[in-house]
């Protein structure tokens, strides 16, 4: 089983634009539903806080405290694809930078639910 790590739209699940919650992204990795081939171990839910700034150093974070290097990332539907979209960057810079800083895969989006 793979560890993981989602990060999700702290604006979207804040506000509920879109977004009930996580739950969504935790029940497609515990059964390897959506863009998860396979069930995964969730050791971490970030949320990427406006505007994004702190989104990697609290990624580093969540793995120094879990102890456990993530095997993927997955940015969630909410952070992948929002509607409106964010102002502040694009998901592919964001994976790009995170891939780059942690030699970590990230996947784009989590769910196939509506």
């Amino acid at each position: 089983m793979k560890d993981v790590i989602i990060v999700g739209c702290g604006s979207y699940m804040d506000s509920t634009y879109g977004c009930p919650g996580e739950w969504r992204c935790l029940k497609a990795a515990a059964f390897g539903e959506g863009e998860f081939k396979e069930p995964a171990r969730v050791i971490a839910f970030v949320q990427c806080e406006c505007p994004g700034r702190t989104a990697l150093a609290t990624i580093k974070m969540a793995i120094k405290l879990s102890n456990v290097k993530p095997d993927e990332i997955y940015l969630s539907n909410c952070f992948y694809k929002p509607k409106p979209e964010c102002p502040y960057f694009k998901p592919e810079e964001f994976a790009k930078t995170v891939e780059e800083a942690l030699g970590v895969k990230v996947h784009f989006g989590t769910h196939p639910y509506a």
